[in-house]
């Protein structure tokens, strides 16, 4: 006897659910659907460009680190940049795959180990110019990049629990993470990334809507903890008075800003420039002051301008946005990725004083790259938008009150 063919109890119009196994190809249409097109355009862009200034500053580079006795090949960075670009594009493209749900799982997680390691670093790092902020994994890994944007969402997602109890201490749980990176920072050290991170947490306390008052007095014990390290960190102090007065770090500064000069509007043209080859670090740190040269004041404007651009599309994607976790995260990450761009450029242009920091996407750099790409993957996956939905909008005021008038 055939037993009887099974059908779920149905009650009222309730159906049961059906599971939706979709093919990769339709993953690929939805994922181009939602993603922004004009931001991932300008990406592209800003990584064209690092091509040709790779290109055009590894000559200086791979003379300057040759010996008597080994000779480095002049494109030896432009081709392990190239690798390096590859695998960070490749990284990104994957990350902005993801859900919202899922970029925030990744970007805890990645935060939390970044951190974690954070702590092994002073002790067991590898020491370059005096300071320990790597660890050999293969390639120098500097745990502090990819922290940053795991900074952002951490700190994203708990300023976001203020929507589910407002009586909950947001803003000391996020002040007290901030407190332990710049410690961490410090002991390596590497006071550069501590302003930066501190940047961070800044624009986002003010746009959570914490109370000036209370972001005034973590302001106020941030200006003194800086202060101490002028007169407790010898490095600080360094770089400010060389930036003021003179000295070893104004020296260098000084020559990247009269290597940028060097091209005057139009440039000397690509591999022509003779500035370049005294210019330390002409591949990482001051390779918008190569670009100067060779491509001329006039292509370092364009770059400024694709950098605002890429912020303002950005912010602006957010606009209408209605979710405040997506909100604060993308604006944490876009807020990274530009204020490293701009204290880059400004340090080229002799107006502020050395960080080391590499420019996003045009520097060479091996996990500052995949760093990078790193963040924004993320956040073109939080960006993401289906344009057949509806959003409320609004200000944040407003979906902050809203949220909380919401059972």
């Amino acid at each position: 006897m055939t037993a009887p063919a099974y059908t779920p109890a149905v009650r009222g119009n309730y159906l049961p659910p059906v599971p939706v196994q979709r093919r990769w190809q339709d993953m690929v249409r939805i994922w181009w659907r939602e993603i922004d097109k004009v931001l991932l355009l300008l990406i592209g862009l800003l990584v064209a460009v690092g091509i040709v200034a790779v290109a055009a500053a590894s000559p200086a580079s791979a003379d300057q680190l040759s010996t008597s006795r080994v000779t480095l090949d002049e494109f030896m960075f432009f081709k392990r940049h190239i690798v390096f670009q590859l695998m960070g594009l490749s990284l990104m493209i994957g990350l902005s795959f993801l859900s919202r749900d899922q970029a925030r799982r990744v970007g805890i997680l990645v935060g939390a180990v970044m951190l974690a390691l954070m702590f092994v670093v002073p002790i067991f790092g590898e020491e370059k110019n005096g300071a320990r902020r790597w660890i050999n994994v293969g390639m120098s890994l500097q745990p502090s990049e990819f922290l940053k944007p795991g900074f952002a969402i951490i700190c994203a997602w708990i300023l976001s629990w203020r929507l589910r109890d407002g009586a909950l201490p947001v803003m000391w749980y996020v002040s007290g993470l901030m407190a332990l990176i710049a410690g961490l920072l410090m002991a390596q050290p590497n006071l550069g990334d501590a302003i930066l991170f501190a940047g961070i947490w800044l624009v986002m306390m003010l746009l959570a809507g914490i109370p000036w008052q209370r972001v005034g007095a973590m302001i106020g014990i941030g200006a003194a903890g800086l202060t101490l390290a002028y007169f407790f960190y010898d490095n600080a102090r360094h770089r400010i008075d060389g930036f003021l007065g003179g000295g070893t770090a104004f020296d260098q500064v000084d020559l990247a800003q009269r290597t940028l000069l060097a091209g005057g509007w139009t440039g000397s043209g690509l591999w022509l420039g003779i500035r370049k080859m005294n210019l330390p670090e002409a591949h990482t740190d001051y390779i918008f002051s190569v670009i100067g040269e060779e491509f001329g004041l006039i292509a370092c404007a364009l770059i400024v301008l694709l950098y605002c651009a890429l912020v303002l599309r950005a912010l602006l994607r957010m606009v209408n946005e209605d979710n405040l976790f997506a909100l604060l995260a993308s604006v944490g990450l876009i807020t990274q990725f530009g204020g490293q761009a701009f204290i880059n450029i400004l340090v080229n242009l002799k107006l502020f004083p050395s960080k080391g920091m590499t420019l996003p996407l045009i520097s060479y750099g091996g996990s500052s790259t995949l760093a990078v790409c790193f963040t924004l993957g993320l956040l073109l996956a939080i960006s993401r938008r289906n344009p057949f939905l509806a959003r409320e909008g609004g200000s944040l005021r407003d979906l902050i009150e809203r949220k909380e008038e919401r059972p």
